[in-house]
């Protein structure tokens, strides 16, 4: 199974460092990139092609422009925005379209669908 790819860009360095670390502690998923500074994230995220990225979120924004700009461009990628001072994030993510894969409810079936995203070659041409 491909591990999480996940690009870390969290200010201050502290906060990056530690969301990094709990990262790297998770078997099925890796930290490939670490942006020191705003300027440094879209080239990450061209570089990498991350699953995920996640950036600190300074002010309360339902949109911050540097999602949108990346989620237009790789809409496959998730964002998630953390703001350590108010103890909250929020996941941002483009929808394009409807994807569906049918699996057993059982606990590890569940627990698998929730570590994956279905590319576009997997996807059923029927309901299940």
């Amino acid at each position: 199974m491909d591990k999480i790819r996940v690009v870390v860009a969290n200010r201050p360095r502290l906060m990056r460092e530690l969301v990094a670390a709990t990262i790297g502690d998770q078997p099925d998923m890796e930290v490939v990139g670490e942006a020191q500074n705003d300027s440094e994230i879209t080239e990450l995220v061209d570089r990498f092609r991350p699953d995920f990225l996640i950036i600190a979120l300074e002010e309360p924004d339902p949109h911050p422009g540097l999602c949108g700009f990346l989620l237009g461009r790789y809409p496959q990628m998730k964002v998630l925005a953390l703001a350590p001072e108010q103890n909250t994030g929020i996941a941002y993510s483009a929808f394009v379209d409807i994807r569906t894969r049918c699996f057993q409810t059982s606990e590890e079936e569940i627990l698998n669908a929730l570590r994956r995203t279905v590319p576009a070659s997997e996807r059923p041409r029927s309901l299940c």
